[in-house]
């Protein structure tokens, strides 16, 4: 008996192809050099050649996952990339890691079996086929996201429906403090509700006397 029909895996089913995210190791390599909150650069100002190639690295990492077949907001971040890197700012204006590392996790209940992430396309959730080599055999595997409890999917602070996979988001933010949906600025704090009229407290207070 085959592995196939002892598992009851259908023959020749075809795997949901989706988007492989491109390596971002030579991104990485170049924010180093530019990265003004580590402390061997906290005092130098990036030279004007490194920050333009950190953005046409992930512009490119970005273009690769377009051609893959990534999600819609792709094409928005592709031309904001491009854009600065035909005129690279003075000093990338990213958050740091400890941002990164404060992100709201999503926990997997809240998720839904179609939710995905909008830059990479690929569900949050899913079970994936595993070809192994070594056996030659078909092994159905649930991917680490579909069984982790709190997986690799963050929200991001300016609304609760701005989630991502945290792989597909930290390089983005670690060129831009800013949501890439809304575009809004996540290292600014909300402020806090302004008091209430001075005449409201006073009535308030009188209430409570005669109350």
């Amino acid at each position: 008996m085959s592995y196939e029909v002892e598992h009851n895996i259908p023959k020749n089913e075809p795997t949901p192809r989706h988007p492989v995210r491109p390596d971002l190791s030579t991104f990485f390599s170049n924010l180093e050099l530019v990265n003004t909150s580590t402390t061997q650069n906290t005092n130098a100002t990036p030279m004007p050649a490194d920050v333009r190639a950190v953005f046409t690295t992930l512009s490119d990492a970005f273009r690769t996952m377009r051609q893959e077949g990534g999600g819609g907001l792709l094409d928005s971040l592709i031309a904001s990339l491009e854009a600065e890197a035909d005129n690279p700012p003075r000093e990338v204006q990213g958050v740091s890691d400890a941002f990164l590392d404060e992100l709201d996790r999503v926990p997997k209940k809240s998720l839904k079996q179609n939710d995905s992430c909008p830059i990479c396309g690929n569900p949050f959730l899913e079970g994936k086929l595993i070809l192994r080599a070594e056996q030659n055999a078909l092994i159905s595997s649930i991917s680490q996201q579909a069984v982790d409890k709190f997986p690799l999917v963050v929200q991001l602070p300016c609304h609760k429906d701005h989630i991502f996979d945290l792989e597909c988001i930290a390089p983005w933010l670690k060129l831009h403090a800013t949501c890439p949906m809304d575009r809004k600025n996540l290292l600014l704090k909300k402020l806090p509700p302004p008091p209430p009229p001075k005449d409201e407290e006073e009535d308030g207070e009188y209430d409570e006397m005669f109350a």
